[in-house]
């Protein structure tokens, strides 16, 4: 009785560390005021530390590598443009004369910033897609397309998969 009951407790000692092992937290893109922030459970991920995350996975690692050209492009460029709309800003403010073509100018390169930002967020969401495994389903018309065509010969409907 002793030997059972020695065994039955070493077995579910054995279990209870086995199941107490936690699974690889998946990562998450998130937006808040500041812009977007990626997460790994509760932890806070820089797109740096990102990329080498995702080392392991090809697919995810070339998407993720890309999204950072563009997240990098587009922070220079933002940076650029705010300094060339912040400083005529401050010049009129102090009470000097503005150079208000400059002020145009930065506004031009942070509106050239949108695309590249929506860039980064869409290659940044297919890499954490591909990371983390994707969808569960792997139907052909889950990835398909349909859409209204206009050609020289007509109106029609294409379908892409």
């Amino acid at each position: 009785m002793k030997t059972s009951l020695l065994i039955l407790s070493f077995l579910i000692l054995s279990f209870t560390s086995t199941f107490g092992q936690a699974a690889q937290d998946s990562i998450t893109l998130k937006k808040d005021f500041w812009g977007y922030k990626f997460y790994q459970g509760d932890k806070r991920v820089q797109i740096g530390d990102l990329v080498n995350i995702m080392r392991t996975n090809e697919e995810a690692y070339k998407s993720i590598k890309s999204a950072q050209s563009n997240y990098t492009m587009a922070s220079i460029i933002g940076f650029a443009g705010g300094f060339m709309v912040g400083w005529p800003i401050g010049t009129a403010i102090a009470g000097g004369d503005p150079s208000w073509g400059l002020a145009g100018i930065g506004a031009g390169f942070l509106v050239a910033t949108i695309p590249l930002t929506n860039s980064f967020v869409k290659k940044s969401k297919f890499a954490l897609d591909a990371y983390n495994g994707g969808s569960t389903s792997s139907s052909v018309w889950d990835r398909s397309e349909m859409s209204l065509s206009l050609s020289g010969s007509g109106l029609g409907l294409s379908l892409r998969f």
